[in-house]
């Protein structure tokens, strides 16, 4: 019997041996860094990004019907499955400049409690993926109206994002009055 247990040890030691002879070793150890994940896009040459849960989709320019004796920035108003959603030419906004519609033009829908915007932006990016240590607190070169409605960056190599903040965007007093002065 005792001879029998040994066999058994010596079994079991062959068999670890053999065992870590062939194992393919423990997985490697990656580095988990935090990201932050918004939708890229452009107004005009400007490369912003907003968050993705202050968006609520994404559209091609819509048929608009404008209203009369409102600023020029205000598109008009869609009609989005039953919703009405006035359109708002972000660059119009922000820059006093109207955007050049193309097949690149898309509305971003932001949806502010209970206010629901669509703002037209040059063309839209996709989903940006940045890294916790990208994130800089330097402005891009942009309007000041539109500085003001940004909260810092991300700088990827050479590319700056502005990091644009659709809260502010639904505080700002200009945004919300739109009747055109006369």
């Amino acid at each position: 019997m005792a001879e029998s247990g040994v066999g058994v040890f010596a079994l079991l030691r062959d068999i670890e041996s053999r065992s870590r002879q062939k194992a393919l070793g423990l997985p490697q150890q990656l580095e988990i860094r935090q990201t932050q994940t918004g939708i890229g896009f452009l107004l005009q040459d400007m490369a912003l990004v907003v968050a993705t849960s202050e968006i609520s989709e994404i559209l091609p320019y819509p048929p608009l019907t404008r209203i009369p004796g409102t600023v020029d920035w205000l598109k008009g108003i869609a009609n989005i499955r039953g919703t009405l959603i006035p359109v708002i030419d972000l660059l119009g906004f922000t820059a006093q400049e109207t955007t050049r519609l193309n097949r690149k033009s898309r509305v971003l829908v932001m949806r502010q409690g209970d206010m629901v915007s669509g703002l037209l932006v040059t063309e839209v990016l996709g989903l940006r993926h940045f890294f916790e240590e990208e994130k800089t607190m330097e402005l891009p070169s942009a309007p000041a109206r539109l500085q003001t409605l940004l909260d810092g960056g991300y700088q990827q190599g050479d590319q700056h994002w502005g990091i644009f903040n659709t809260r502010r965007l639904a505080e700002t007093p200009e945004f919300i009055n739109v009747a055109a002065e006369i």
